[in-house]
């Protein structure tokens, strides 16, 4: 019988444990910690539903939905209000709405660029003119210098550099255009304008809604995978310290026992993978650590809504780094989703990314809820003071997808596909989200059976 562990217990290590057993593969899942999910986390606060990690999935990505059916939560699925998404960008210390047709870095009708206040005349002229650049073709570059050459400085710092920090949590001088926005790098390809390109692939029934999520919480994934794979998977909670690979197989060095398997999923940070592989293969274990992470907090606050004295009218807003705030972005919950708070309360959600999530990670949780009040507050103007607050730290955990990053990915999977039984899944390699998480595990589990 074959003998298949996974190291990491969050949402890939529970997703290849879920299609292993569909195919009748029994596995073994190893997971240092307590509690299952890694960042996929769902709290109550003051009897509101706050989402400590992802919050919800697109819509487009329909296998998320199958997989909540098979796993008997499809009645659970609950959609977006997008007759309420709107997205507020500060600017100058005051919230301007985004174009209500913005699609990430251009709208779908380039007219409401000419009206928008967020943007200066000399960047709307930019606008205007790139309407017909020719089709070109260029290697992989920054997402900055990429939409510089389209839009200007200013859509680097008021458009994509705010769109992208609650995502990635790094400039985009860093960011690799290929692999964050390959949608628009075709558009360039085949219309040379970014706004044709948007312009021309508009939806006329455009998806509705555009994100999903569980009524529960995304936990609730968690828990439905977590019951699923109780009878094909082991679930041992236990850190594994080392991999070694032997004529016989794999052998897991874990801090309170030892085990061995002829395959091994590796659902972990790539930075944690090079570590586990370091005595195996010195230059997997280093391709892997080239793989930047960078951390993030998530702060909750709920206030009374009465006297509150700003209208929840969008789906939250995004902080430009120009504004030198530590906040990348706040969700408005009360408006995003329904029925996750009471109606005499306001939750507001607020994230830190990069350099300043870093700065706070050590910091209290009172400190971290007493600072998104503050920047929050100098913004919307709201009255009252937080009834309750939470503060969640997850360090490292956002790969950062830097110029270049498909060759290095390449590579190393290349590398690891001469250690016969190594599996790598996760979010470092080729897909952020939750769904793209997902789908490479059931990829991996499927390779698995096959052999």
């Amino acid at each position: 019988m074959k003998q298949v562990a996974i190291v990491g217990g969050g949402v890939s290590g529970l997703s290849a444990a879920y299609y292993l057993g569909r195919k009748g593969v029994a596995s073994k899942l190893f997971e240092k910690r307590s509690r299952l999910g890694g960042t996929i986390l769902t709290e109550r606060l003051d009897g509101c539903l706050l989402e400590a990690g992802a919050d919800s999935w697109l819509a487009e990505k329909t296998w998320m939905l199958d997989l909540a059916r098979d796993l008997g939560i499809g009645s659970q699925v609950i959609g977006s209000n997008d007759s309420r998404r709107r997205t507020f960008v500060v600017r100058g210390g005051r919230l301007v709405p985004l174009p209500e047709s913005m699609r990430l870095l251009a709208p779908s009708k380039p007219w409401q660029i000419a009206t928008t206040p967020l943007l200066g005349l000399p960047a709307k002229m930019r606008f205007a003119v790139e309407w017909f650049r020719r089709p070109a073709e260029h290697g992989d570059r920054s997402v900055a210098d990429f939409v510089r050459d389209h839009f200007g400085d200013e859509a680097v710092e008021y458009i994509a550099q705010p769109m992208l920090a609650g995502v990635y949590g790094s400039p985009p001088e860093r960011l690799s255009a290929n692999q964050v926005i390959p949608r628009f790098v075709d558009y360039e390809r085949t219309h040379g304008s970014i706004l044709r390109g948007v312009f021309a692939n508009r939806q006329r029934n455009p998806p509705n809604p555009l994100f999903l999520t569980l009524r529960d919480g995304m936990g609730s994934l968690v828990a439905a995978l977590e019951h699923t794979v109780s009878g094909t998977c082991e679930i041992v909670h236990d850190e594994v310290m080392r991999l070694e690979r032997s004529v016989n197989g794999w052998h897991l060095h874990c801090a309170e026992r030892s085990a061995v398997a002829d395959t091994v999923v590796l659902a972990t940070p790539a930075h944690e993978a090079g570590r586990l592989l370091e005595t195996t293969d010195e230059d997997l274990a280093r391709a892997l650590n080239t793989i930047d992470y960078t951390s993030s907090v998530v702060a909750g606050l709920v206030y009374p809504a009465s006297g509150f004295g700003h209208p929840l009218d969008g789906f939250g807003l995004l902080v430009p780094r120009k504004e030198e705030s530590c906040l990348a972005a706040c969700t408005w919950v009360n408006t995003k989703f329904a029925d996750r708070v009471p109606v005499d309360k306001v939750l507001l959600r607020a994230f830190l990314t990069g350099n300043a999530a870093d700065r706070f990670l050590q910091a209290s949780q009172d400190s971290i809820v007493a600072k998104a009040d503050s920047e929050l507050r100098n913004w919307m103007g709201f009255h009252p003071a937080p009834a309750a607050g939470g503060a969640f730290r997850w360090e490292r955990s956002m790969p950062q997808y830097s110029v270049g990053h498909s060759a290095r990915s390449s590579e190393l999977e290349d590398r690891a596909l001469h250690l016969p039984g190594l599996h790598l899944a996760g979010n470092g390699y080729s897909g952020l989200g939750i769904p793209d998480c997902v789908q490479r595990s059931q990829r991996i589990a499927a390779a698995i059976a096959a052999t």
